[in-house]
């Protein structure tokens, strides 16, 4: 344990499948360790920061401010509903991009950073990976959870029915036939 008090394990969050998951993970490492929780969502102005300060009829930070702190209440009760994680946890929305709001959040040695996978498929090609910059500037060890198979299940599914392609019923119960 470090200068800090109670070892931490720091978790980003944004309410997709993959930072769900995450979180998820990440309760299990602050229960195996013993350590605090602390659930991370960073959140930028809409169009950037750039843009923010440019726009004469941007919103007030305040409010912005406001809605992610709801969207984080969102993302935690939807994963633990009113019983919490069952760890000592705190709440933390930070403004900013998310891999340097969590890498500066992260900032003891003694951390764990926990990050969950990006977007897949064409999607990922417009968003700067979470992950590999909390790798290259993480402080403390950083811990990676995988995408979910089901989540490439359920994008395959997605995929047939848009294509209006048929779907054996029994390859939704059977895991794939």
């Amino acid at each position: 344990m470090g200068s800090g008090g109670r070892a931490r394990v720091v978790v980003g969050v944004s309410g997709s499948t993959g930072s769900l998951a995450a979180l998820h993970r990440a309760v299990r490492e602050a229960r195996r360790t013993d350590a605090g929780l602390l659930a991370v969502l960073a959140w930028e102005p809409p169009g950037g920061e750039l843009a923010h300060g440019r726009s004469l009829s941007a919103l007030p930070v305040a409010r912005l401010r406001r809605d992610a702190a709801d969207r984080l209440l969102a993302v935690l009760d939807a994963a633990f509903g009113t019983a919490g994680p069952g760890v000592p946890f705190q709440g933390l929305v930070v403004r900013g991009t998310a891999g340097r709001a969590l890498v500066e959040t992260a900032d003891r040695p003694d951390d764990l950073l926990v990050v969950g996978p990006g977007p897949r498929g064409p999607l990922r090609a417009l968003f700067p990976s979470v992950t590999r910059y909390c790798v290259a500037h993480a402080c403390c060890p950083v811990l990676t959870v995988p995408p979910s198979p089901l989540e490439s299940e359920l994008a395959s599914l997605h995929r047939r029915v848009s294509l209006r392609l048929a779907v054996d019923a029994r390859e939704l119960t059977e895991g794939g036939g």
